[in-house]
């Protein structure tokens, strides 16, 4: 795996002036959509200095006062263990068997102390991450922040679906994704390759060497046996190489063995573990790096080495940037000029994503991106009010668009191109949580709109401003006045109500594309 050494990339471009387009395009793509806060504060800003302060880490105290009122949200994997066991064990500490809850009368008891014990039990943890995620997206600060945690969260996606992995989640999005967004790429990668979340959820924590023979367990099974190549597949395919890169299924089951013994120790807190009487010590070739026998722990951290730094890699990740920030299907010109800042940075990911946003292409690709489930339902919210207190109908808005946080089952996470979240029925949901959302009728959102006009094109016009951030197009205009040009029984014109105006411009074509 040698790694040449790429020519410097060039001297940033200069940023275009800030029209009201442009503003709109740069938070629609660098925040969760523009807020009337935000919108401010980039024009009076201006694009390169707000993009060095949300590029450079720093901290939110507002929204760190609101995020306490989580408890769970500083929780150890251990702790969280301990504190919210399953069911099962809660029903045992009661003295309740499964033979006592059988019958009708049992059921009905099993209901009622679900209801009783909802906030003590396992979905407690989903429930807070989830609802501390809508809360960062939609109010906090350090925008870019938050949807760079949605990017990688999503590249090293974990499903909270998986047994054991939902005690893990909020650890792995804490310790292991957020530290790391604005950091080093190798960093980050090796932080979720040692997280319990990551190891359990694709399996490594019992892949073993051939032969290995494990201790029984004190209930009595053994432990698995053999090598695993779930975690090592998925390393290469998606975390790092890309599944293109030329590599052969000798060189996942040569990664699988490198990564033997990196396991899990539950009874510890749920920490990551060696151990190396699990570890295969002979000699391995994968995909050009050799790795002498009795390697131990240092097989596996010599090949994240390797392929943190391999341009398959610095490819594979320059296009997935682009493809969120620029366009479904970004020219090989720009992946190729952005892969290359991240070889010559040694993976440093501020570096790489601030050369996408200092792109022509970034700044002419206004309108070439459809909203993914959470972009359109943060954004709607931070264009129509605030987000007082956040409430479960809000998270279920993303069940009912097919995106629910922490619970994508595959490795792959959630599809970035418009093809997955473009369908007459996701359109109609949009369309209802927007109408809702206006109206007031989404708990915890606090709206505020322009007050009413009698005038429909002025209601329109200062509506706009606020959701879409600039003036409406023609086609969303002359739509918008058929929709309100209905006539009451008398005769006179209706006069449009500002929460039906914001109502459909949040189902628009307009507002959906970014």
């Amino acid at each position: 795996m040698a790694i040449s050494n790429p020519p410097l990339p060039p001297a940033p471009v200069a940023l275009p002036p800030l029209s009201d387009d442009a503003a709109a395009h740069l938070l629609n793509r660098a925040a969760f959509g523009p807020s009337p806060a935000d919108l401010d504060a980039v024009r009076s800003m201006g694009a390169s200095a707000w993009l060095a302060a949300q590029l450079t880490p720093g901290e939110d105290p507002a929204l760190e006062a609101r995020l306490a009122e989580f408890k769970t949200l500083k929780l150890s994997v251990g702790e969280a263990l301990e504190q919210y066991p399953p069911l099962k064990k809660r029903l045992e500490a009661l003295g309740l068997s499964k033979e006592d809850l059988a019958d009708e009368d049992g059921k009905e008891k099993l209901r009622e102390l679900r209801q009783e014990m909802k906030d003590e039990l396992p979905r407690q943890l989903i429930v807070e991450l989830t609802q501390a995620r809508l809360l960062r997206a939609i109010e906090s600060r350090r925008q870019l922040e938050e949807v760079l945690v949605d990017f990688w969260f999503n590249h090293f996606n974990v499903s909270a679906e998986k047994n054991r992995t939902r005690w893990m989640v909020t650890s792995y999005e804490r310790d292991a994704i957020r530290p790391h967004v604005l950091g080093k790429f190798r960093d980050l990668l090796g932080a979720t390759a040692k997280h319990p979340a990551m190891l359990w959820y694709l399996d490594n924590w019992q892949s073993v060497r051939d032969g290995f023979e494990p201790r029984r367990r004190r209930n009595g099974k053994n432990m698995p046996t053999g090598l695993n190549e779930n975690y090592a597949r998925e390393l290469l395919e998606l975390h790092t190489l890309g599944v293109d890169a030329g590599y052969s299924q000798g060189d996942v089951h040569e990664a699988a063995r490198a990564l033997t013994g990196w396991s899990v120790e539950i009874k510890r807190g749920g920490t990551f573990a060696f151990h190396p009487q699990a570890h295969d010590p002979g000699a391995k070739q994968i995909f050009g790096l050799s790795l002498e026998a009795g390697g131990g722990q240092s097989d596996g951290e010599r090949l994240l080495d390797a392929l943190a730094r391999h341009p398959a890699t610095a490819h594979h990740l320059a296009k997935k940037l682009c493809v969120r920030f620029v366009s479904d299907a970004p020219s090989p010109e720009l992946v190729e000029r952005i892969a290359q800042v991240f070889l010559s940075t040694d993976g440093d990911l501020r570096a790489t994503v601030q050369a996408i946003f200092e792109s022509p292409e970034f700044w002419s690709s206004s309108g070439a991106k459809t909203k993914t489930p959470l972009e359109f339902v943060a954004s709607a919210v931070r264009a129509v009010g605030t987000l007082d207190d956040v409430q479960m109908p809000l998270a279920r808005a993303l069940d009912a668009l097919g995106a629910p946080l922490y619970r994508c089952a595959p490795p792959t996470g959630y599809a970035e191109h418009a093809a997955a979240w473009v369908s007459a029925g996701a359109l109609v949901s949009r369309i209802n949580f927007g109408l809702a959302l206006a109206s007031g009728r989404v708990k915890g959102v606090r709206v505020r709109l322009p007050a009413r006009s009698a005038d429909a094109e002025r209601t329109i016009d200062s509506v706009a401003a606020q959701v879409l951030g600039r003036p409406p197009s023609v086609q969303t205009r002359a739509t918008l006045l058929k929709a309100l040009g209905a006539k009451e029984e008398d005769g006179e014109a209706r006069v449009p109500s500002p929460a039906v105006v914001a109502g459909l411009l949040l189902g628009s074509p307009e507002f959906q594309h970014q």
